[in-house]
């Protein structure tokens, strides 16, 4: 099989292109290339070029869009009208280089497949069900621009999906007060393997995002076992 794909030639149709890239990858034949990590998310998950991942979560999308961001990439943001600039830019994201497509109506596929081609990473939120047929088709243009999908919502066939889960304010007292911070659980998914969590700072008032330190398990004295008799 591998040396029918290594015979195919420059001018074949793009189909087969898509094709033969494909087995590629899953021969090995094709290392896969990273995606400059925010230094809180680093060896938590990795995003890597070509691929299209789900994010749950705005604030964590933010933190992903970040890495990349600060390591000079263009990104671009479709269909999300409560993307708080502000926000982003304390998270880490250069707001010079976000484009923001708040309402695309019903072109935003054609609006994220145009932005696939010149941002190196987009975050969509999909303005309906999508197929996976879709997918595929944008699958295809994301490894042929070596690009990053970051989907709001359900996306058939994704890499991986990243959720935010168990989150915990603190800041806010009884009757008095503000909200400071909020610790949450990272769970990455891929396929059917067990989720990877990490506990993250999201946000964090001084760091915008930071990893969270493990928590020290409960410890019991001889006391407490006396009074629970």
């Amino acid at each position: 099989m591998s040396a029918a794909v290594a015979s195919l030639s420059p001018d074949q149709p793009p189909d087969l292109a898509v094709l033969r890239e494909r087995m590629q990858r899953m021969s090995g034949g094709m290392p896969r290339v990273p995606v400059a990590m925010h230094p809180a998310l680093s060896g938590v998950v990795q995003l890597y070029a070509g691929a299209s991942y789900e994010v749950d979560g705005l604030g964590l999308a933010m933190a992903l869009l970040a890495g990349p961001s600060r390591a000079g990439d263009w990104c671009a943001v479709v269909g999300i009208p409560d993307f708080g600039a502000e926000a982003a830019a304390e998270t880490g994201v250069e707001l010079a280089r976000t484009v923001l497509v708040p309402e695309p109506g019903e072109q935003w596929l054609e609006v994220t497949a145009a932005l696939v081609d010149v941002t190196p990473v987009v975050l969509l939120r999909p303005g309906g069900r999508v197929a996976p047929s879709v997918a595929e088709r944008l699958g295809a243009r994301l490894r042929k621009r070596s690009a990053v999908l970051l989907v709001q919502g359900e996306w058939p066939r994704c890499e991986a999906r990243i959720g935010a889960e168990e989150p915990a304010w603190t800041g806010l007292g009884r009757g008095h007060g503000h909200l400071e911070a909020r610790r949450v659980t990272v769970s990455v998914r891929r396929g059917a393997a067990p989720a990877r969590s990490t506990g993250l700072w999201l946000p964090d008032p001084a760091a915008g995002v930071r990893r969270a330190a493990p928590e020290a398990p409960a410890t019991v004295t001889t006391s407490d076992v006396r009074e629970a008799g």
